[in-house]
């Protein structure tokens, strides 16, 4: 028990207030414990968008505010399990950076046997009482991954989360500068383990992160609400050239292999002829599309070109279009309404009954602001505006309408 029933009643009881203003008028019961008591009302509030099912279950406890931020979402948390669940065969997991256990938790739903492992002390007995909680069943060692690592006996899957501190405690996204190294490790890592999962940062090119480690089978790159969260990847001792890459973003996914390598061919085996393929006239162009997050962060495009009857603006746009409406497309879609150069004349036509507008830019020469203060329009509205550079060097603006 983390808190006495004094400090746990003013939980309760102030569960919806706001915890700046509690802290400025303090407590008079000398029992309450106001500083864990704030911090299990911010939990509290936090777990409800980013935990939603702990949020439900009474006897939760929740660590300081960075751990909360840092720790991982239950969607993104659910996505892992659902990766490893055939990895399992009720088998051992084991996750070696542990922190507050969300990940652990759901990931190690489908093992038979499960070792959570953390040094942090206070998040470690955080965990281990929210397990008992939970109603979970999992051996709990507070200790350095490294050490647990050199000792532990051979499990089916390992999780590994590095800590994006170096060695100085300053922000770092590579690889070997995170705590611990897992390059460092990896033979280790691979010798413990049929299969190894790392969760990188998503400022991680992920070419670079295959290119620093062996035995990578799978990457997944991970967006909620079109927000790039997680870089994970799958490591196998049977790995071969074969190399998955999904994009995820919410309930969109977009797989492909990067050794195919797209030819004519394979778009005929795909079912698009190359007429359907071949860019049409601009009074025939009626769609424009925009990737989600996790698209963009592959840097996929010329994939996305061949599996779907689009073509891109120009190679730095990374904006595509189509005569028809792909309605699976994995991105926003949008219907164009015009099409305008810079020119003055052009510009009034197109935007004559535009009052406000949402502006993105793509390989433009003007920011959004430079462009809307150019333009003389107010920001948000139905109107979505593309300004970009065309493959021959001229610049146009996209204005169109969200669809869905």
């Amino acid at each position: 028990m983390l808190m006495n029933e004094a400090t746990l009643d003013y939980v309760r009881q102030h569960a919806d207030d706001d915890v700046r203003k509690l802290a400025l008028q303090g407590v008079k019961d000398t029992d309450v414990d106001l500083q864990m008591a704030l911090q299990q009302i911010a939990g509290r509030q936090t777990s409800r968008r980013k935990l939603p099912s702990w949020a439900t279950v009474e006897g939760i406890i929740y660590p300081p505010h960075l751990n909360m931020e840092q720790c991982s979402s239950e969607q993104t948390a659910r996505y892992k399990a659902k990766i490893v669940n055939d990895k399992s065969v009720n088998g051992k997991f084991a996750d070696l950076t542990g922190g507050f256990g969300v990940d652990f938790y759901w990931m190690s739903q489908s093992f038979l046997d499960r070792y959570y492992v953390e040094q942090n002390e206070k998040l470690c007995a955080i965990s281990s009482e929210n397990f008992r909680t939970l109603g979970l069943d999992c051996s709990v060692c507070c200790c350095d991954a490294v050490t647990y690592l050199t000792r532990m006996l051979h499990v089916d899957l390992i999780y590994m989360d590095p800590a994006r501190r170096n060695v100085h405690g300053g922000r770092t996204y590579d690889i070997e500068d995170c705590t611990p190294n897992v390059i460092e490790l990896l033979p280790l890592l691979m010798e413990k383990a049929n299969h190894v999962m790392l969760k990188l940062s998503p400022m991680l090119d992920w070419r670079k992160a295959i290119s620093d480690l062996k035995y990578v089978h799978e990457v997944h790159i991970v967006s909620v609400d079109n927000e790039c969260k997680e870089l994970l990847l799958l490591l196998d001792k049977d790995a071969t050239d074969n190399l998955r890459v999904a994009c995820v973003n919410d309930d969109e996914s977009f797989e492909f292999y990067p050794s195919w390598g797209k030819t004519i061919s394979h778009l005929e085996q795909d079912g698009l002829s190359l007429a359907e393929k071949r860019p049409f006239s601009g009074s025939e162009t009626a769609f424009l599309y925009e990737p989600n997050a996790s698209i963009m962060k592959a840097g996929c495009f010329e994939e996305v070109e061949a599996r779907y009857p689009v073509w891109q603006i120009a190679p730095n746009s990374h904006l595509f279009l189509s005569s028809v409406e792909i309605e699976d497309f994995p991105g926003r879609r949008f219907q164009i309404s015009s099409i305008s150069s810079m020119n003055k004349q052009e510009l009034r036509i197109a935007l004559k009954e535009t009052e406000r507008a949402n502006i993105s830019v793509r390989n433009f020469p003007l920011s959004p602001d430079q462009l809307r203060k150019k333009l003389k329009l107010k920001d948000g509205g139905d109107t979505y505006i593309f300004a970009t550079t065309t493959s021959d060097g001229a610049h146009r603006l996209y204005i169109c309408r969200k669809i869905g």
